[in-house]
C-alpha cells in the first residue's frame, strides 16, 4: 500500500489533522492504535456512518490496531445537533442500541492477528463515576470560554432554543474517553468526521494537560455531500439504514445505482476498495457513458455485498434485471419480490379484473381509454409476459407468491398490484 495518509488524502478522507507531519510519521512508524465513537442514538446506523466505518477498516488494512467505541454512555446525552436538543431516551433502550450497532461494525472489521480490533463501551468508565468525580477530575480542565468557541456550541447559542448544561457537557464526556482510551490501550489518535473537530481536538486538550508527555492526534473526515444540495443519505423515504428491516436490501442497493454523476466519482473513492486504477476506469466510464451507470453499478454491488452479503446482493440484482424483464420474476423468493416491489408505484386490490383497469388503477395509465392504447401498442406487460388482448383479464394463477402482479408499461415504468384479503 502506498503511505496511508497519501491514501487518504487521495480518496477525500482528510479533512484537516492536528500536525499533519507528525501524524503522518507516526502512522509510518505504526501500528498506531486509534478509535472512532458511535453513539447510539437510533437502532441503527445510517449510511452516512459508512464514511467513518469504512476509514476505520481502512486504516486497519494498512496495519494499525482499531477500537470502535459504541457509546452506552454518551449515548444517553447526544451530541449537540445545530438547531434543538435531543430528545432523552431510557438507559434500557440505548443498552438494546448499543448491542445492535455493535453488531453492524464488527463484520466490517478484523478481530484476529497483531492489529485485532476491541470494541469498546465507554459506559464502562462512566457508571461508577460520582458527579463530583466528574467534577473535579475532568470538568476542572475545561475553560467555558474556550468550549464556547466550538462550533456546535455556538450555533447552538445562537439559536431561539439555546443549549442545555447536559448536552453541553458532552464534549466533555468525549475528552474523557480518549483520555481513558489512551490510558487503557495506549490509543494515539482518535479520528471522526469534520462536524466532530471541536469534540476531536478538546480530548487532545485534555490528554495533554493530565499526561503531558503523550504524542496524541486527531483526524477528520470531510462530510460528505450531494450535488444537487440535499442531505447525503436521505431520500423521500427518509434515512438510508444499515439494518435490513430498517431499509431492504433493495432500497439500500437502488440508492446507490441513483447516485447523481455529479456524485459519483467522489463517492467512490470514499467508500470503494477498489484500486485507483479501477476507479479511475470507472469515472472515465461515467464521463464517456454516463447512461450506462457502470459507476454507480459497481459501488452498489460493492457497498451492498459488504453491508448484507453476497447472497443478499445477488438476490437484489435478479431482483432489479427481472422486474424489466430481464430475468424470471417467478424465481425470486417473497421478501426478495416485497422489497423490490415496494420502491415501485403500487395499489391494492381486493380481488383481480381486467388488465386496462389494474392498469388505470395503480396509474401507469391515465385511464382505461389510455390503457387499452397500451396494450394495442404492444407496451403492456403483465409479469413481463405481453398483454396482447384489450379485454385481458388477470387471474389469481398469475400473482406471484399469491399475492403479487407485476405490471410494466413500456421498458421502464414499473408498478405493482397487490391482491388483500377483504
Amino acid at each position: 500500500m502506498t503511505d496511508i495518509v497519501d491514501e487518504l488524502k487521495w480518496r477525500g478522507l482528510f479533512a484537516q489533522s492536528t500536525d499533519e507531519d507528525a501524524l503522518r510519521k507516526a502512522l509510518a512508524d505504526g501500528p498506531v492504535t486509534f478509535y472512532c465513537g458511535f453513539d447510539p442514538t437510533a437502532a441503527s446506523l445510517h449510511v452516512g456512518h459508512l464514511v467513518q466505518v469504512l476509514t476505520v477498516r481502512r486504516l486497519q488494512q494498512a496495519g494499525h490496531r482499531p477500537l470502535a467505541l459504541v457509546g452506552g454512555a454518551t449515548g444517553q446525552i447526544g451530541d449537540p445537533r445545530p438547531t434543538a436538543e435531543r430528545t432523552l431516551n431510557d438507559p434500557e433502550t440505548i443498552a438494546r442500541w448499543v448491542a445492535r450497532l455493535r453488531a453492524q461494525i464488527e463484520p466490517f472489521l478484523t478481530f484476529e492477528g497483531p492489529n485485532a480490533a476491541t470494541m469498546v463501551n465507554n459506559l464502562d468508565w462512566t457508571a461508577g463515576m460520582s458527579a463530583i468525580e466528574f467534577l473535579r477530575d475532568i470538568g476542572k480542565h475545561f475553560r467555558v470560554n474556550k468550549m464556547l468557541t466550538k462550533d456546535s456550541i455556538a450555533r447552538r447559542l445562537e439559536s431561539d432554543e439555546g443549549i442545555s448544561y447536559t448536552e453541553f457537557s458532552y464534549q466533555l464526556l468525549q475528552s474523557m474517553d480518549f483520555l481513558e482510551l489512551y490510558r487503557r490501550y495506549g490509543c494515539v489518535l482518535q479520528q471522526g468526521g469534520s462536524d466532530q473537530w471541536g469534540n476531536l481536538t478538546a480530548g487532545l486538550d485534555l490528554i495533554h494537560r493530565l499526561e503531558p508527555h503523550a504524542a496524541v492526534h486527531a483526524l477528520a473526515t470531510p462530510l460528505m455531500t450531494k450535488a444537487d444540495g440535499t442531505k447525503f443519505g436521505k431520500t423521500e423515504g427518509g434515512a438510508i439504514w444499515l439494518d435490513p428491516e430498517m431499509t431492504t436490501p433493495y432500497a439500500f442497493y437502488q440508492f446507490w445505482l441513483n447516485v447523481d454523476d455529479r456524485d459519483i466519482s467522489t463517492y467512490m473513492r470514499i467508500l470503494s476498495f477498489k484500486s485507483r486504477t479501477e476507479l479511475e476506469e470507472l469515472e472515465k466510464l461515467t464521463e464517456e457513458r454516463p447512461q450506462a451507470r457502470t459507476a454507480q453499478r459497481a459501488l452498489a454491488e460493492e457497498l451492498t455485498t459488504l453491508v448484507h452479503g453476497a447472497d443478499q446482493c445477488a438476490a437484489v440484482i435478479a431482483a432489479s434485471k427481472a422486474l424489466f424483464g430481464q430475468g424470471d420474476l417467478g424465481e425470486l423468493d417473497e421478501a426478495t419480490l416485497s422489497a423490490a416491489l415496494s420502491e415501485v408505484p403500487h395499489a391494492r386490490v381486493g380481488e383481480l379484473g381486467p388488465v386496462v383497469d389494474l392498469f388505470a388503477e395503480v396509474g401507469l395509465v391515465a385511464s382505461k381509454s389510455a390503457a387499452r392504447r397500451t396494450v394495442k401498442e404492444g407496451g403492456a406487460y403483465v409479469n413481463n409476459a405481453k398483454v396482447t388482448g384489450e379485454d385481458a383479464v388477470a387471474d389469481a394463477a398469475d400473482l406471484l407468491h399469491g399475492r403479487w402482479l407485476v405490471l410494466r408499461r413500456g421498458k421502464k415504468n414499473l408498478a405493482a398490484i397487490e391482491v388483500v384479503a377483504g
